[in-house]
């Protein structure tokens, strides 16, 4: 009898004690350093670094969160570092000069933006090959999916388009012109829109997933800063589609967004050249790389307003968080 009393107590205070809360860890790539900066979101210090492959630009986690996805764009293939161990445990292929990729929702395949062949390269991660080839427009680089993962979506820097994708028959079923040099494509979590950055036309398109028009086009204006340095690059919609972050490149500044109404509510300063952007899990927290001040930037969402600076490699790029 006493030892189930005490079975019963210790049910009560572990179910009355806080569930310790899962670490929070941010992977950096870094261009110029040909590395990968591991930072612990707690104590906002970085923990390791690790080299990779040349030029590391774009990089995802597996759909698992065991290995980090890593493209070595001037050795022309993928990376896989096994987050565990932090070691290079194998290659993928891909085309020329990976820049971007996205994987499919279910962690397989994987689609990537190869900069230099007008080519979107759908690759095989569980075996290692590659499953197609999608003609695209000239410079390919962003890189969206929907949700239900029936819908790629690729944008060409200098075709200045953003390339609908059927995903079963690998078909380009649509092609948006957006404003000069679209960079990053985000689908909204509900699959309703798509919003494209474009770098040089300083613009968001916010396109209509089903019926592929623009309904909206945003613009940004800072007081002091000239207009020709207001660059949008990377882009994040929170899950409930109520706010967007965009990276305004060599503004050094995060553009928060109304996305319901699409007005700009405010800008925060941030580092120099601001590239883009990953959330925590639970989105209070935003992390921007900054390229040109080699460092990266924690933004507290309720706040709105940048709460550290965390020096990284030199021109930090791509970056993911993982709990």
């Amino acid at each position: 009898m006493r030892e189930f009393v005490y079975w019963v107590l210790g049910l009560v205070l572990s179910a009355a004690l806080p569930s310790q809360a899962a670490a929070l860890t941010v992977y950096v790539s870094n261009e110029k350093d040909n590395s990968i900066s591991v930072i612990d979101a707690d104590t906002m210090v970085v923990t390791a670094t690790v080299p990779v492959g040349k030029r590391p630009r774009g990089i995802i986690l597996s759909a698992d969160k065991t290995k980090l996805f890593i493209c070595a764009s001037d050795d022309d293939r993928i990376e896989v570092l096994d987050v565990e161990t932090l070691k290079v445990i194998d290659t993928l292929p891909s085309g020329p000069d990976p820049e971007l990729f996205v994987l499919h929702p279910s962690g397989n395949p994987l689609y990537v933006a190869n900069e230099d062949d007008n080519l979107v390269t759908v690759v095989d991660v569980l075996k290692g090959s590659v499953v197609a080839e999608v003609p695209v427009g000239v410079e390919p680089e962003g890189m969206g999916i929907s949700p239900d993962g029936k819908v790629l979506v690729n944008t060409s820097e200098t075709t200045n388009m953003a390339h609908f994708i059927d995903t079963a028959s690998y078909e380009t079923t649509d092609n948006v012109l957006v404003d000069s040099r679209p960079r990053v494509a985000e689908f909204t979590s509900d699959g309703r829109q798509v919003w494209v950055t474009s770098e040089i036309g300083g613009t968001v398109s916010v396109i209509d997933a089903k019926t592929r028009r623009i309904v909206h086009k945003i613009g940004f204006e800072i007081p002091g800063v000239r207009a020709e340095a207001i660059q949008p690059v990377g882009v994040r919609i929170t899950r409930d589609g109520k706010l967007a972050f965009v990276a305004l490149g060599p503004a050094n500044r995060v553009a928060v967004i109304d996305a319901q109404s699409f007005e700009v509510t405010k800008y925060i300063l941030v580092g120099q050249r601001v590239w883009q952007l990953a959330f925590s899990p639970d989105e209070k927290q935003l992390f921007t790389t900054n390229g040109v001040s080699n460092d990266v930037s924690v933004i507290d969402v309720a706040k709105m307003k940048a709460i550290k600076s965390i020096s990284v490699g030199r021109f930090p790029w791509g970056i993911v968080t993982k709990e």
